[in-house]
């Protein structure tokens, strides 16, 4: 890279409902001490080399979550600059298959409400996301 160059990354995130159904979905809080730490987001991660964007998002959750996951469509994407990260966010519908999510990966995890989510400190990437989700702007399903 150049100098002054950002460095681009595609990130994957699931949408993940409760279990017993209603109108929680599953968020986690990055570890702190890293970047964006503590901060708020929804299960994934970075796409890597020659992966699918649904292997990805699975690959991820097993990794951060522990559990096996069922990746349907994609619901929205977008894009957000950081300064040190340029990041091309995908966000796709997804079920738990087999396993029960733990903080493998993750500071704490919370399935909550999108007022909920609201009120939390996301990731700024999220922040559009966020408010499709709360206008039903972004399809949940």
């Amino acid at each position: 890279m150049t100098a002054g160059a950002v460095r681009r990354v595609r990130v994957v995130a699931a949408l993940i409902p409760h279990p017993e159904g209603g109108d929680r979905f599953l968020c986690q809080q990055r570890l702190p001490g890293g970047s964006r730490g503590l901060l708020w987001e929804f299960p994934g991660g970075k796409v890597e080399e020659g992966e699918t964007e649904p292997a990805a998002l699975a690959r991820e959750c097993s990794e951060e979550l522990g559990v096996d996951l069922q990746v349907s469509r994609k619901l929205w994407e977008g894009r957000h600059v950081y300064p040190d990260l340029e990041v091309e966010l995908v966000l796709y519908a997804a079920r738990i298959h087999t396993g029960t999510p733990e903080p493998l990966g993750a500071h704490a995890l919370a399935y909550l409400t999108f007022a909920q989510m609201q009120r939390l400190a996301f990731c700024e990437a999220d922040v559009p996301l966020l408010e499709g989700l709360a206008k039903g702007e972004v399809p949940v399903a």
